[in-house]
């Protein structure tokens, strides 16, 4: 979607469109226009994909297919993150069907609550991720999704935060800015399809507690 927005806009001879303030258009800008059915439908099918990646991983963390929870701290965890993305993933939806031309309060706040909802998401999993991975020293694949996701998150905060301010100061970089945000964010998702990966293979039951509990022991020096 991104891409096809973006060419659109290009072979359209970079157009200046009503909502638009600077000389480089937003997302949304594009998105509240003749692309606006692609818009919605791009924003809906990234943001249930990104909720449905996060309940599908904590249901094969509970059945047994992926390294499970072993306290109740990840469990709380994995909660918070499906919770954030749910927050995110509606603001999403909500932000491309209240266009920035016709509906520009309503759609910052949805704006907002997609940046509040992937944030608070992005910090649980991550947090998830990292007690998992020190229950699991063994478990290589946890460190490397550990880590990936530490720095995409910590980067697309930074992001946000620079795109928070050159949004009412400096448009043009705040375009720039949201692109990559935006793209940052594809990117993000796409490695829970890494994660999920992993169960592939792995019968149910297979990894549960008390069996994965004992391997451990025996892996750890």
């Amino acid at each position: 979607m991104l891409w096809a927005m973006l060419i659109v806009w290009l072979a359209d001879g970079q157009p200046r469109y009503k909502s638009q303030d600077g000389r480089i258009a937003y997302i949304s800008d594009i998105g509240a226009n003749g692309l606006k059915p692609l818009f919605i439908a791009g924003c809906a099918i990234t943001g249930i994909g990104f909720f449905l990646c996060l309940v599908i991983e904590r249901y094969l963390r509970h059945s047994g297919r992926l390294m499970p929870h072993m306290r109740t701290r990840e469990r709380v965890l994995s909660t918070l993150a499906c919770i954030g993305a749910a927050i995110g993933g509606l603001g999403l939806i909500l932000l491309s069907i209240f266009d920035t031309q016709r509906y520009r309060s309503a759609h910052r706040a949805f704006l907002l609550a997609f940046i509040i909802g992937v944030t608070l998401s992005a910090i649980s999993t991550i947090a998830e991720y990292r007690w998992i991975s020190k229950d699991f020293a063994f478990a290589r694949e946890l460190r490397i999704a550990y880590i990936v996701k530490a720095v995409i998150a910590l980067t697309l905060v930074l992001l946000a935060i620079a795109f928070g301010i050159t949004l009412y100061y400096a448009t043009n970089a705040g375009a720039v800015l949201e692109w990559l945000i935006a793209f940052l964010f594809t990117f993000y998702v796409l490695t829970y399809f890494f994660d999920l990966r992993q169960s592939k293979g792995r019968r149910k039951g297979e990894l549960h507690q008390p069996r994965i509990s004992s391997v451990s022991m025996t892996q750890v020096p």
